[in-house]
């Protein structure tokens, strides 16, 4: 079958071709549809072999992990899944067994360090195989080829907004840095969950005007418009030293700011003084077998809207250079 591999430590992903794989006990081998890409593939070509190896990362390995498809055979002991049945795939690994999963904390699971498509073989693929049916989620009236995002970059954002909502009074007002793949399902949820003015940031005229589109109150050009916002929660889905640095000062007392963006940036200042009164800082990585469940439903009954550009399997890496580009406004989605 076709693949998109990463091959070697620090070497480009390729396409080749490998076995399909056959589903052994509790296994699940799943067709897929379409296969969602994230920013974070980006950065597994530089990944050093010491940190991987860490993580728990096997080469070669195949890439992608926003993943829908249909049932294509199941192992032995496997109930409940029909062969062609519409599934996807919960982007988060977890082993449903450890003090976290047991709690409903999946994405802080000590085993989800590798999955499928960091360190495991992933969906950008014909085929994929799954270890039993924890986080494969039905599709019922969704369509596959498109449903992957939902998974990861809708389930991130459905994350972060259900951190923030405790702090969120209606007729507050809620804030998102970034009004990309993820910060534009942030905004719908807050509209779909809250009763809060939302005001979306972004340097991109197109971002801005889909934030707009999928229900911000309004749409600013750069987070230094932030100044006195008073915000009940920011949550920034970039986290540069300008947008970390904004987004505290901008939460009132009492308020929350969540970290979710990856790019790197700090706060050099004293906490004291800094931080909101009485408020809460905090972040994460990636999203539970719950967020995912809850968005495809919020999906399926037609409260979102998951917008996707899709691209041949052949011209994935033209999207990888989209994706890299910043000149996507959705999410890009190969279609298998």
């Amino acid at each position: 079958m076709r693949a998109f591999r990463m091959t070697g430590w620090g070497a480009d992903p390729s396409h080749t071709d490998v076995p399909v794989p056959s589903p052994g006990p509790g296994e699940i081998l799943v067709r897929v549809a379409g296969c969602g890409l994230c920013r974070s593939d980006l950065t597994m070509r530089q990944m050093p072999q010491a940190v991987g190896e860490r993580l728990g990362w096997r080469m070669p390995f195949t890439l992608g992990h926003e993943i829908a498809g249909w049932v294509a055979s199941t192992g032995p002991g496997v109930t409940g899944l029909a062969e062609g049945a519409p599934v996807a795939l919960a982007a988060s690994a977890s082993c449903g067994n450890c003090w976290f999963c047991l709690r409903g904390l999946d994405n802080g699971c000590p085993q989800g360090l590798a999955g499928r498509g960091y360190g495991r073989d992933g969906g950008l693929a014909d085929y994929v195989l799954v270890a039993g049916a924890r986080g494969v989620v039905p599709l019922p009236g969704l369509d596959p080829r498109r449903a992957g995002p939902l998974t990861d970059a809708g389930a991130t954002a459905y994350h972060a907004v259900r951190r923030a909502l405790p702090r969120v009074a209606p007729g507050g007002t809620a804030v998102v840095i970034g009004a990309g793949g993820l910060g534009a399902f942030a905004v719908q949820f807050l509209r779909v969950l809250t009763a809060a003015r939302v005001l979306a940031v972004d340097t991109d005229l197109a971002r801005r005007a889909y934030a707009e589109a999928v229900g911000a109150h309004e749409a600013l050009a750069g987070v230094e418009l932030l100044r006195r916002v008073g915000a009940d929660a920011v949550l920034d889905f970039v986290g540069t030293d300008e947008t970390i640095a904004a987004g505290i000062a901008a939460v009132r007392p009492g308020g929350a700011y969540g970290l979710i963006g990856s790019a790197g940036g700090r706060l050099d200042r004293p906490w004291f003084g800094t931080l909101p009164r009485d408020g809460e800082v905090f972040t994460f990585q990636g999203s539970t077998i719950a967020d995912a469940q809850e968005v495809i439903a919020l999906a399926g009954a037609g409260l979102i809207r998951n917008q996707v550009e899709e691209f041949a399997f052949e011209k994935v890496e033209e999207a990888y250079e989209r994706l890299a580009s910043g000149t996507l406004t959705g999410r890009a989605v190969i279609l298998l």
